[in-house]
């Protein structure tokens, strides 16, 4: 088989991260990731089956190991070497087409009885993420038993696998994994009707956010930050009734609140800027998951209001005093497995995320495909997707994939 693997190597990831720092995206030519060819692997039980991918996206937490930025509280929930790739689509033996939904609990880790969050449905929030018959992993993409989608093939359990319907493209297939993350950030915003709700961030985890949020609740009013043309039209697209600059965030909730301004007129802005609201937005979600963007989140959100954090964070430095005086709540938002919907009733993320990807025809944030061969200028181009007109980028195996599997 074909696969890029990562391996647990300090030096060359400390390169990764001063090349990713220099131009994102160039940790691939400098890190421990590399291009392999080896014997097909060993399933990891014997109710697992084999996955031949058609199409694998790359994700923002993908670039952030790609890159040395991935956090260091994933150290003991990975297990090293691992092949990433967790946004997928592929054939099983049967021919039968899949998505894969990479969560790997206490079902695929054949644990029973399975922990309270499992029981529930939120299998995201497992509790044994390091034990059961697998290696540790949080998800397929960073287990070494399972393999991940960056490769000619890989291992799932029945219970991560749902069918493709008929009339799906391999295009909207490979968003639907992606969109399932919008829908549970949607969800767990808990906008009220006629509620005036903020995005930050434009890339793909904004826009499928945006477009679950107009679909699956009632909101007043959505504003979202967009830094580049493309970004801008998508998010009217999909749904945004205000799309501003990320600098233009303070002024565009003030006005559609109609709140007040708090300037700050100190020497770090003798401009007299607006540095924060009085009131704000019922409910801030945030895509990007930096010190700034969060910063921004706490100082635009009405008090008693909720700040979605759905981008992935690493180290980031917080003034976490407005989080107290405004008697703020801030929430992650992870993964998926079961919601419950404005109505009461309960699904399944992925079934949201089927319906979604096909209402909304999200399979046109599929921007471009590479194959495993230009994997780094793959990774350099979603690294920098934003800047270049593009959204998800994603390893098309479909013609490679017959010349390695057996």
């Amino acid at each position: 088989m074909k696969a890029l693997r990562f391996k647990r190597n300090i030096p060359r990831y400390a390169a990764a991260k001063i090349a990713g720092n220099i131009m994102p995206g160039s940790g691939a030519s400098f890190g421990p990731i590399d291009l392999i060819q080896e014997e097909s692997s060993k399933t990891p039980g014997k109710d697992w089956v084999r996955v031949r991918p058609r199409l694998s996206g790359i994700c923002g937490s993908d670039l952030a190991t790609v890159d040395g930025k991935s956090a260091r509280y994933f150290e003991p929930l990975v297990s090293f070497p691992f092949t990433p790739g967790h946004e997928v689509v592929g054939d099983l033996d049967d021919d039968s087409r899949v998505v894969l939904e990479p969560v790997l609990s206490c079902a695929s880790r054949n644990i029973s009885p399975p922990c309270s969050p499992c029981s529930e449905g939120k299998i995201g929030n497992c509790e044994n993420v390091t034990l059961g018959e697998i290696s540790s992993g949080i998800q397929t993409g960073s287990c070494h038993d399972t393999g991940g989608g960056w490769a000619t093939e890989f291992y799932a359990h029945p219970s991560q696998l749902h069918s493709v319907p008929d009339g799906f493209s391999d295009e909207a297939a490979v968003m639907v994994e992606p969109t399932a993350c919008g829908v549970h950030a949607a969800l767990a915003a808990e906008l009220p009707d006629e509620g005036v709700v903020a995005i930050l961030g434009s890339g793909t985890l904004g826009q499928v956010t945006i477009s679950a949020l107009r679909h699956f609740t009632k909101p007043k009013t959505i504003i979202s930050t967009a830094r580049y043309p493309e970004q801008k039209k998508m998010a009217a697209q999909l749904g945004s009734d205000i799309v501003v600059n990320p600098e233009e965030i303070h002024r565009a909730v003030r006005r559609a609140c109609g709140t007040k301004a708090i300037t700050n007129v100190s020497e770090k802005a003798p401009d007299g800027r607006v540095d924060r609201l009085t009131g704000g937005a019922d409910v801030v979600i945030d895509c990007v998951g930096s010190s700034k963007s969060i910063s921004d989140a706490l100082s635009i959100t009405k008090p008693n209001g909720k700040v979605v954090l759905v981008g992935m964070p690493a180290t980031v430095e917080l003034e976490l005093t407005p989080l107290w005086h405004r008697e703020l709540q801030l929430i992650g938002a992870y993964t998926y497995g079961t919601e419950r919907l404005p109505d009461g009733k309960t699904t399944s993320t992925f079934d949201l995320a089927f319906e979604l990807v096909k209402t909304a025809k999200l399979e046109e944030l599929v921007s471009a495909c590479y194959s495993l061969d230009d994997y780094q200028e793959a990774l350099k181009h979603a690294a920098n997707a934003g800047a270049r007109g593009a959204f998800k980028i994603v390893f098309d195996l479909r013609d490679e994939r017959e010349r390695y599997i057996k």
